[in-house]
């Protein structure tokens, strides 16, 4: 099994089984994200998206989750605040 180097947890682990998304976006993260931070990030997603009662399709919610998944995974991006 082969396994990457995590950018953000620094330890070689399993990559990913696929591209969580179709773009650029979802490359990095395949190429770069061990599969246990992308578990990390989906268990933070959920919370968001419980606490500010957010509805994932909407718009301002798809991007103000995309900006905090830059943020968790890669330390870059928004802050965490609604726009």
């Amino acid at each position: 099994m082969s396994q990457i180097q995590c950018v953000r947890c620094g330890i070689a682990g399993e990559p990913q089984a696929f591209k969580p998304f179709s773009n650029e976006m979802g490359t990095r993260i395949y190429e770069s994200i061990c599969k246990a931070c992308w578990a990390e990030w989906l268990k933070t997603q959920q919370q968001l998206i419980n606490h500010y009662a957010l509805i994932p399709h909407q718009p301002k919610a798809k991007e103000f989750l995309l900006r905090n998944m830059e943020q968790f995974l890669f330390g870059e991006g928004a802050p965490d605040s609604l726009p």
